[in-house]
């Protein structure tokens, strides 16, 4: 069964798109079923893999708002294992068509239900706030991943961030964890970079991932190529950085798995 893994962040420009896209392409790359469910009307996910906006006439917004099957909406990557679910400008209406609507805030939990056996990592690419779709995401996630620019600002909006994953959890979704907290634009030349890393170590402890994702000109560039980094140039540092990211989540989900085994039957030899 799937892993639901939700990128999200309410402040613009850290890198959620660019992570979403990667991480998938990396896990996909790991011979691991992924699928990208793009919830950002700028549907920049599904461009960024080279599914041109205009060419589908389905997407996120027609499975949340009008219960069209996801599985129908699906495009195919240059990937073997990875799928993409596009989004639409419509989404930006979503919010307000979707208020009066009793199950508004599940309706990606119930739309991921009848796919969740055919894939083993579904990342969800949310939009830059914490609006119903993000809402959506979390309520459906198993997991959170929150990218963070190594900036001044760093931190501005975690803590509304952090409030509304407690708020989600005591009254939606209890499981939800946080997957870890992702440095992105590292630039190892400056010390503001190695500030905000050691503030985040601060704040976060162990949640930090070990892998950080440095500035990099053609992880910057791949996206207009409709390729993810690993396609565009597999030797460069950022196509290092999200195959590392790829392995720290497989690993902990294995481990997680193991642990949870270990719980239901106890530990060998007891």
């Amino acid at each position: 069964m799937a892993k639901i893994i939700a990128i999200a962040n309410q402040k613009g420009g850290v890198g959620k798109t660019t992570t979403a896209i990667n991480l998938a392409a990396s896990l996909a790359a790991a011979d691991m079923r992924s699928l990208l469910i793009d919830l950002d009307p700028q549907s920049n996910a599904g461009s960024g893999l080279g599914i041109r906006k205009g060419t589908y006439t389905k997407s996120t917004y027609h499975v949340l708002v009008h219960g069209e099957p996801l599985a129908s909406i699906l495009q195919t990557t240059e990937l073997e294992c990875m799928f993409v679910a596009p989004a639409s400008r419509e989404l930006v209406g979503a919010t307000m068509e979707l208020a009066q609507e009793a199950d508004r805030d599940q309706r990606l939990k119930n739309a991921l239900a009848p796919v969740l056996e055919s894939f083993d990592y579904i990342v969800i690419d949310c939009p830059p706030s914490l609006d119903m779709l993000t809402v959506n995401a979390l309520i459906a996630a198993n997991s959170i991943l929150i990218p963070i620019q190594c900036e001044y600002f760093a931190l501005e909006g975690v803590s509304e961030l952090m409030e509304t994953i407690r708020q989600i959890r005591r009254l939606r979704n209890p499981e939800l964890e946080i997957e870890g907290v992702l440095l992105t634009m590292f630039d190892d030349r400056t010390n503001l970079s190695h500030q905000v890393m050691e503030d985040l170590k601060g704040f976060f402890g162990d949640k930090l991932f070990s892998t950080i994702v440095p500035r990099n000109i053609r992880l910057g560039e791949a996206p207009s190529h409709g390729r993810p980094i690993l396609l565009y140039d597999i030797k460069s540092k950022g196509a290092e950085s999200y195959i590392k990211l790829a392995k720290e989540i497989i690993h902990g989900t294995e481990k997680g798995a193991r642990s949870g085994i270990e719980r239901t039957v106890g530990h060998p030899g007891t």
